[in-house]
């Protein structure tokens, strides 16, 4: 549910391989199997901001679509590692006109990514009118702007419902706006306490989310093209905390919640292995 941004048509970036073209029916599921050692990875072993050679940012603060009221940084209040996690930071502080500042951490043009499996392990925030998310878009947005080109949520929570974390994709035919997306729910009743294991596996056939290696979310390419699985493109990374938004403010912002953080432990990507 963390909607779009316009981003130009056809930027090029490195990514896994395995081009497809639109498909016209469902492919069969080859059970694909995915690579011991990540291909693309970080462990957060060092100090200071996130590595510039894995990680860029979106900047600003113009709602990205959802009226959230964060500004978005690159500093290092807002993102920064130490002890082995980074730490993402929403703020109660002035900045261009917005009275929040976060961070929205991205892999675009440093990791671009075709089908693999991804693992990220978190603790969320707590508060309500947090709304963290771990997340994937489009590189090239090849199919059009949002929802055409899709979305794939590994992790949303919004701090005014602290135990549900949710797991959705979004396509032209399903998506939130039409009531229509993909979406599974689980009960996480110590996600802003402890650290969980959030997963995709994303394959030609499947998308299917998990929750400490539990399948929670499965989406399954119904061979219809894009306007139901625009999955056969790059997509990147993204982790970040909005605050208040469509969703995240639903029910308002506690400002006493502030400084809220997110922190990761590491995030592995590893390849699908093509048969």
């Amino acid at each position: 549910m963390k909607m779009w941004r316009h981003i130009p048509f056809a930027l090029l970036a490195l990514g896994l391989g395995y081009g497809s073209a639109l498909a016209q029916d469902a492919p069969a599921d080859k059970h694909w199997q995915f690579e011991a050692t990540p291909v693309w990875a970080d462990e957060f072993d060092y100090t200071g901001l996130p590595d510039s050679t894995r990680w860029g940012y979106d900047i600003g603060g113009h709602g990205w679509g959802n009226d959230e009221l964060q500004y978005y940084t690159n500093s290092t209040r807002n993102a920064a590692v130490e002890n082995g996690v980074l730490t993402i930071t929403a703020r109660k502080e002035d900045k261009e006109g917005r009275h929040y500042t976060s961070a929205r951490l991205i892999t675009k043009h440093k990791g671009d990514f075709l089908y693999g499996r991804f693992e990220i392990r978190a603790r969320l925030p707590a508060g309500r009118g947090t709304w963290p998310a771990i997340w994937m878009l489009p590189t090239d947005w090849a199919y059009g702007g949002w929802p055409q080109s899709g979305e794939i949520d590994i992790m949303e929570h919004v701090g005014h419902n602290p135990n549900q974390v949710h797991i959705s994709a979004h396509t032209e035919k399903y998506y939130f706006k039409i009531n229509t997306q993909k979406t599974a729910i689980k009960k996480v009743s110590n996600a802003t306490t402890e650290f969980h294991l959030y997963r995709m596996d994303w394959t030609p056939a499947t998308l299917k989310g998990y929750i400490d290696n539990e399948l929670v979310f499965e989406f399954a390419n119904e061979g219809k093209g894009y306007p139901v699985w625009p999955f056969d493109k790059r997509f990147h990374l993204l982790l970040n905390i909005a605050v208040g938004g469509g969703w995240g403010g639903q029910q308002g912002v506690d400002d006493s919640i502030f400084p809220a953080a997110m922190e990761v432990d590491y995030v592995r990507v590893y390849k699908m292995i093509d048969q």
